[in-house]
């Protein structure tokens, strides 16, 4: 399975970082892409930015831990995770998450498992800019009971469609 997580300040264009996991490959039946992008407004007030930190090196080793655990999971092709780092204006993306599969229900699934992981317990930061200041956000109760399903139940490699 090809994986591949990049950290990065600058944007990127979620349909060429698509077309380079599956270039060339006859095996893909499924690409399931998912791209988070800053919202302009927080809880009814006006954002000006967001500012995400991270922990370099840990981050993305825990970031390929959930990548292996989804291959686990479910009969993964091909994972690509993009995630930006540092200040982010509203309209601009955030995180991409692209998940390849022979069929659709796996190639969905691993990207909603990757994409509650990297929401709740990816060892990123993020501080919200507004007209009120600066503060730290952490994950929702929403997001953590999100995540809190993969614990719940641990599907074995799910059948094809």
């Amino acid at each position: 399975m090809k994986a591949t997580v990049r950290l990065q300040r600058e944007p990127f264009d979620a349909a060429a970082v698509t077309a380079e996991l599956t270039r060339g490959r006859t095996d893909v039946g499924a690409v399931v892409t998912f791209a988070g992008i800053c919202r302009g407004d927080e809880r009814g007030e006006p954002i000006a930015a967001l500012t995400l930190e991270y922990y370099p090196g840990m981050a993305e080793a825990e970031i390929e831990r959930h990548v292996k655990e989804a291959a686990t999971r479910w009969p993964l092709l091909g994972v690509t995770i993009v995630h930006r780092h540092g200040r982010i204006v509203p309209g601009e993306d955030i995180v991409l998450v692209v998940t390849a599969s022979s069929h659709r229900e796996a190639a969905f699934a691993a990207a909603e498992f990757l994409m509650d992981y990297l929401k709740t317990r990816a060892p990123f930061w993020k501080q919200v800019e507004t007209t009120s200041g600066k503060t730290w956000v952490d994950a929702t109760a929403a997001d953590d009971v999100a995540a809190a399903r993969w614990t719940a139940r641990r599907p074995g490699r799910e059948a094809a469609e």
